[in-house]
């Protein structure tokens, strides 16, 4: 890095820290004031990325046959790095990516978390021996890994998200080149600064920065390239998926238009709560964040004007600023998408309140829009269909259980998906009837946990291999079967 008032970091490729080949960056910007640049990253070419993949490619035979222990460790001390620096760190994630800082930390915290986890579970995961009739042989299966990996992240969250998806495939002997999003570097260089403090030996993780057009076939297409993991949209994980090679496996955790279901008997102080902190918490910039609210007809009014209470009292601000609810989104592009996804909705439904965007005083140089409450929305309109990314909620009227479901099930995505309400069993008939790969019942549709399984249904995921929990294991392992005889 250098000592320039705006620092420039580097990717790092076989254990060193250097530029991209043609000396090209570009910026990383503070969403909340863009006049703020936090550092400049490497604007990488094919060469590099085929650089980064070669370096995994020669590590890769030598970390195979370093102990799960030893690999442990290195998880383990990466995870009291994140831990050491989680205050700082959380600052840079909040100026780069708009979330409230708490939120910031607790990333880092969670990160952390599931490094440990991967680092416990791997020493454990292992094939099976099989009983058969031979008394002179024996049948076991063992589990190898895979070779070279490709790890691609998303901006939301920076951190988690690829902390899930590295320390299972190091775990188990493989070796990674990843790409974090464009829009938020520095976190992600954090996690791969802290593998590398840990004790990962020189190409077993490497850092890469770059438009997608430039690196991206490289990463994808390259013949050592043998599994890649994205989280992102359909569309992006459609293309990576079919110019895979046929013996490239491919995890994908996509888009999501998450349904949430208010039945007539639902606590709606909770309905409420659920319908704020699963749709606006990230400023509606998760995939797993609720954007359709469908609400059974007698509490319909209800509940719209005690959501419509709650989110006009929404303080909107920099994630820096303690007590606000709402941040900045992310970048310019994800600003004029959502403003233009409501000005769809105008001639659409009914806007019910926010959807302005803010400009003045202190928002003058943020990415700020005050949440969008429509009502009046039917299933078949875009802003009901169409991922929206940001602070929109449509409210959705239904007949009864079976017409929320019809419509809650009306979509092509199936990530995740919750209901509110008192009855076992809308309860018990919503986990089965569902067509989503997370079910909530009273909880929020976001949220997941670090030793269970996540993924989606439908065009939300390629339904290979789920990330987190055990399942996280086996995506990066391969199995042979062994028949020894005595």
């Amino acid at each position: 890095m250098s000592q320039a008032a705006t620092p420039t970091f580097d990717n790092c490729i076989a254990g060193v820290w250097k530029p991209c080949r043609s000396g090209a960056t570009f910026a990383d910007t503070n969403p909340a004031d863009s006049r703020e640049t936090l550092g400049l990253f490497q604007a990488s070419g094919a060469e590099d990325a085929q650089e980064a993949v070669d370096a995994a490619q020669a590590a890769f035979p030598a970390w195979r046959k370093t102990p799960v222990t030893q690999r442990a460790k290195v998880l383990m001390a990466a995870a009291d790095y994140l831990e050491a620096h989680a205050d700082r760190f959380a600052e840079e994630l909040t100026r780069e990516e708009g979330k409230a800082l708490g939120m910031a930390r607790d990333e880092f915290l969670r990160a952390a978390q599931t490094l440990r986890f991967y680092a416990v579970e791997g020493q454990s995961y292992s094939g099976e021996t099989f009983p058969q009739d031979d008394p002179d042989m024996v049948v076991y299966t063992q589990r190898e890994p895979l070779g070279v990996v490709t790890v691609i992240a998303p901006w939301n969250f920076p951190v988690s998200i690829p902390a899930r998806k590295i320390a299972p495939a190091l775990i188990m002997g493989n070796t990674v080149v990843f790409k974090p999003s464009s829009e938020a570097p520095l976190s992600g260089l954090r996690l791969t600064e802290a593998l590398v403090r840990g004790g990962a030996p020189a190409g077993v993780i490497n850092f890469i920065t770059g438009r997608a057009s430039e690196v991206g076939p490289v990463l994808t297409t390259a013949p050592a390239v043998r599994a890649i993991s994205f989280t992102g949209s359909t569309a992006a994980g459609e293309q990576i998926h079919r110019g895979a090679g046929l013996t490239t496996r491919t995890q994908m955790e996509l888009g999501g238009k998450n349904p949430l279901i208010v039945m007539e008997d639902a606590d709606l102080d909770l309905a409420v709560d659920l319908a704020v902190k699963g749709g606006l918490s990230l400023s509606g910039q998760a995939c797993t964040g609720t954007s359709r609210i469908l609400v059974a007809k007698p509490v319909l009014q209800a509940f719209t004007d005690q959501l419509v209470a709650k989110v006009k009292s929404l303080k909107v601000g920099s994630g820096l600023i303690k007590g606000m609810d709402v941040g900045p989104l992310a970048t310019a592009s994800q600003l004029r998408s959502v403003l233009n996804y409501i000005a769809i909705g105008r001639t659409e439904a009914r806007l019910l309140c926010g959807g302005e965007q803010l400009t003045e005083g202190d928002y003058a140089h943020g990415y700020y829009v005050t949440p969008a409450v429509f009502g009046g929305v039917t299933q078949q309109m875009r802003i009901a269909r169409e991922e929206i990314f940001g602070p929109v909620l449509t409210i959705i009227e239904v007949a009864d259980y079976a017409d929320a479901l019809a419509q809650a099930n009306d979509t092509e995505y199936g990530l995740s998906a919750a209901i509110c309400t008192r009855n076992a069993r809308y309860a018990h008939a919503f986990a089965h009837d569902i067509e989503s790969g997370t079910v909530k019942i009273n909880r929020t549709t976001t949220g997941n946990l670090i030793n269970a399984p996540f993924g989606g249904l439908k065009c939300s995921s390629t339904s290979t291999f789920r990330e987190s929990g055990r399942g996280g294991l086996e995506f990066y392992t391969q199995i042979k079967t062994v028949y020894r005889g005595c």
